[in-house]
């Protein structure tokens, strides 16, 4: 589902509310996870899910598969996303 469908979907269920308010607020969730990831926290929403950082390790020993050639990876931070329970379910049904 793309921003612009999630938002019409919004739409449709508050019609009292105007389109730019509706991006207004989905630009201020957005913002507030990735301020939030940033910090080091994780966001938990009760339903939907946990998403969390991971550091991942350098790597001297990456290959490029094209060229066989070695290439470094520097230590990074990963984005992760783990469901809760409840979400599982729905989608398994």
């Amino acid at each position: 589902m793309s921003r612009r469908e999630l938002i019409k979907k919004l739409k449709d269920k508050n019609p009292e509310l105007n389109r730019s308010e509706l991006e207004i607020t989905l630009d201020l969730f957005c913002d507030n996870i990735v301020d939030t990831l940033k910090s080091g926290n994780d966001v938990e929403i009760r339903g939907l899910g946990r998403w969390y950082c991971k550091n991942l390790k350098e790597n001297f020993n990456a290959r490029n598969p094209a060229t066989n050639e070695l290439i470094y990876k520097p230590e990074r931070v990963k984005v992760r996303f783990r469901p809760s329970k409840k979400l599982r379910e729905i989608v398994n049904e």
